[in-house]
């Protein structure tokens, strides 16, 4: 562990932005009002985020305390970077909740948000993925 935590704080990941305008407006369009524990658990995660070490932290809690709304802030910053985001869920179930909860809290901003998962036709699959994940050889 000693050695492994060592290579993690020698290892440069990618530093984050700070939060831009539409990230703002994103979270100020939340339906709910945020607990305490979300807004501390939400701030950690973008503070993270913005340091050059990758980041190391699990949001783990109870069905319906808000691990959703840290995921859509957190994917999001990474989005207003540029990147691309996936998000693994371990049931076919949730992948269709998170997608419809993505596709909400994302449709004022031009981010495309797909699914994959065995509901999803390969035709459909293959359109979801970039160019450059269709060489199978990088699996």
């Amino acid at each position: 562990m000693i050695r492994l935590y060592s290579a993690r704080a020698a290892t440069k990941g990618h530093a984050f932005a700070p939060d831009t305008p539409w990230q703002r407006e994103l979270e100020d369009a939340f339906a709910f009002t945020e607990t305490p524990d979300q807004l501390s658990s939400i701030d950690e995660v973008k503070g993270d985020m913005e340091k050059v070490m990758p980041m190391d932290r699990l949001i783990c809690g109870d069905v319906g305390y808000g691990k959703t709304e840290i995921a859509v802030r957190a994917a999001f910053k990474a989005i207003q970077d540029g990147k691309q985001v996936a998000v693994l869920v371990p049931t076919t179930l949730l992948v269709q909740q998170h997608l419809n909860t993505f596709t909400d809290r994302y449709r004022q901003f031009p981010v495309n948000v797909a699914a994959l998962s065995r509901f999803q036709t390969d035709k459909e699959a293959k359109r979801s993925l970039p160019k450059s994940t269709m060489d199978p050889s990088i699996w």
